[in-house]
């Protein structure tokens, strides 16, 4: 009854799967895993072993290859010294059989003198024997391309053997034979020492000793130009080297390519002094090689440079001048004065390049062509030119900044011995384009024009003056440029050019002379001032004759009414005052200089001129007016003394 009850409380004992099962289920699960791995890291072994096995057995194998190398190397070593050793006994040999049969003939002449058998004296001369010998001796190390040891056998037999020191007549057959078997073998060392120096990979002490051997053997001629043309050939690799390089940097491959030709040269110079010591023939093949390289420097420089019409060009050239000048400086301390041929040679395409970027810079300027993407318009020009801004329209102003921009980037170009040697010629360029920019304010001016240089400019005048501000505006963006900006920014770089000490001393004998700068800058000061007074004076003549002239061309300053004229209007009390066009004339010159001190102000200098020539203008029309004082000459109305009290008054304040 207990066992039962027992069941009836615990009814799932049965399902409940026991431990042991449980443990040898999972046991088996993970045995089996590790076991895998076992055997995966067993193979792992297996291989790695396998792997350092056939590691261990190559190495093993290059170390018998390498021994057996060496043992051959032994074995050549030994062969070589068996050759030589049967070599000297062969030679001892023929010596004592030569001797024996020399012993033989004194034996068999004293015993019985038979003139056939004198006839067999000396078959084989010991002085031939010793020549075949020594030359024996010199194939074999021409042979085995031993250069120094051959060398100093055939020195050596040069020296002692009397038939190679005579001038070429010798006295036996023997000797001439001799000495033309003697100069075959010197002829094939030779070629070898050629040989040796027109390896691809030769090095400079393997070079020398070539070069000694040939002068030794009295083929210094040859020596030097095999010198001249290992640094040629170095040099023409690199540039090959160079190459590739031009199109992606323009403005510094002239210098890195000047770098590389001047370098050799100066290799070239010294190597060929601590070889060939002073001889002034050497020297002067030198200076020939020096100048033919660097023409074939300046024709890559032009072939290689941008389009000359480019600031990238003008920037290469300048960077040229600078380089190849700069290191023919330090040529000249080993002798080579090469500044004059380097100028020469690039004087034309300094001058070319020159030209058409100032030819590209007047288009700029006269708004024929689009300014490039890359030149950027300084702010520092526009707050002085934006002054004479009037109302909305920024072109006048806009011209200006323009001009001044273009010029910079002119400017920016130049390099101090650029500046020091092309100095005057970039002034008159610049003054050029500063004439061409005058007159296109000019032809913005009303009134014709009396230049006929200016008909070119008339379609491209992309502004017009009418009222007296903006006219005055063109005086005030012409007069800043002329007194502030363009001077400005000539001196700061012509400053910079003279604080740079360029050419150093020593060089001033190795240019052409440099005029003074002092002197080339107040000429194209004055050349300036002399542009901008064409303008001033065209607007001065053409606002006086506004006002002296009508619309029907009738002239408002008319004589007559000096003679007739009797109106309380011209009397002021007991004096006298100026004519009524005179008034009116003083009047306008008044209103103008209040304007110009509104839209010129600051610029007193030019206030003063302006109105200054514009009654200079008065009086020269007066003066030059026939029809004016023809009236005066007619008897027909005498003039009265308050009529010429009249005229003293107005013209009073003209003088």
């Amino acid at each position: 009854m207990e066992s039962s009850e027992e069941d009836d409380d615990f009814p799932s004992i049965e399902s409940i799967t026991p431990q042991s099962k449980v443990d040898s289920l999972y046991q088996s699960h993970t045995e089996k895993g590790i076991r895998k791995l076992c055997c995966e890291l067993l193979d792992l072994k297996d291989a790695v072993e396998n792997l350092c096995g056939n590691m261990r057995s190559k190495y093993l194998a290059f170390l018998r290859i390498s021994e057996e190398a060496v043992e051959m190397e032994h074995e050549l070593v030994e062969l070589r010294k068996h050759i030589s050793a049967q070599g000297i006994l062969v030679q001892d040999l023929m010596t004592g059989v030569c001797h024996q049969l020399e012993e033989w003939n004194q034996s068999t002449t004293e015993v019985q003198p038979d003139p056939e058998i004198g006839e067999l004296q000396d078959p084989l001369p010991i002085e031939t024997d010793d020549h075949k010998i020594v030359l024996e001796k010199i194939d074999v190390l021409l042979a085995e391309h031993k250069v120094e040891e051959a060398l100093e056998a055939l020195d050596s037999e040069e020296r002692n053997s009397p038939e190679l020191k005579s001038s070429g007549d010798t006295s036996s057959t023997e000797g001439s034979s001799y000495r033309s078997a003697f100069l075959k073998r010197k002829a094939v060392l030779e070629g070898q020492l050629v040989e040796v120096t027109g390896q691809p990979f030769v090095s400079f002490p393997e070079l020398k000793k070539a070069l000694s051997g040939l002068i030794k053997i009295g083929k210094g001629p040859l020596a030097h130009q095999l010198l001249l043309k290992f640094y040629g050939s170095r040099l023409e690799k690199s540039i090959e080297a160079l190459s590739p390089s031009c199109s992606v940097c323009p403005k510094t491959y002239p210098a890195t390519l000047s770098k590389l030709v001047f370098s050799a040269i100066s290799l070239a110079t010294m190597k060929s002094g601590s070889i060939f010591g002073d001889n002034p023939v050497y020297t002067n093949r030198v200076v020939q090689w020096a100048e033919w390289e660097i023409e074939y420097f300046v024709r890559l420089v032009k072939e290689n440079a941008p389009s000359s019409g480019t600031v990238s060009a003008l920037r290469a050239a300048s960077v040229c001048v600078q380089a190849s000048l700069n290191y023919s400086l330090m040529l000249e301390r080993q002798g080579l004065k090469l500044s004059k041929l380097i100028l020469v040679l690039l004087w034309p395409f300094i001058e070319e390049v020159l030209e058409l970027n100032f030819r590209r810079a007047r288009k700029l300027v006269l708004d024929l062509v689009e300014a490039d993407e890359c030149m950027s318009f300084s702010p520092r020009f526009a707050a002085p030119l934006s002054a004479f801004t009037i109302s909305s329209d920024r072109m006048l102003a806009d011209s200006g900044i323009r001009f001044m921009c273009i010029v910079e980037d002119i400017l920016e170009q130049l390099t101090p011995l650029t500046i020091l040697h092309f100095g005057g010629n970039i002034l008159s360029r610049i003054s050029q384009l500063f004439d061409k920019y005058m007159d296109a304010l000019i032809k913005a001016l009303p009134g014709p024009s009396d230049d006929d240089n200016l008909t070119e400019l008339k379609e491209f005048v992309s502004f017009r003056a009418e009222t007296d501000s903006e006219q005055l505006a063109i005086l005030g963006v012409a007069f800043t440029i002329l007194e502030e900006l363009l001077p400005n920014a000539v001196m700061n770089l012509w400053k910079q050019q003279s604080e740079s000490g360029e050419p150093k001393s020593g060089s001033a004998e190795n240019v052409t002379p440099i005029p003074s700068t002092s002197t080339e800058l107040k000429d194209w000061r004055r050349h300036l001032q002399h542009s901008f007074d064409k303008l001033r004076d065209h607007f001065c003549r053409q606002y006086v004759l506004s006002f002296i002239y009508s619309r029907e061309g009738k002239t408002r300053l008319d004589a007559q009414i000096y003679l007739n004229g009797d109106g309380d209007d011209l009397y002021g009390g007991s004096t006298p005052l100026p004519s009524l066009p005179f008034q009116a004339l003083f009047a306008k010159l008044q209103q103008l200089a209040i304007v110009a001190g509104d839209v010129l102000l600051g610029k007193d200098k030019i206030q003063k001129i302006l109105l200054a020539r514009l009654t200079e203008t008065v009086v020269m029309w007066l003066s030059d007016e026939q029809e004016f004082w023809g009236v005066f000459e007619d008897d027909t109305g005498p003039l009265q003394p308050l009529g010429l009290q009249q005229m003293a008054v107005s013209l009073d304040p003209l003088t």
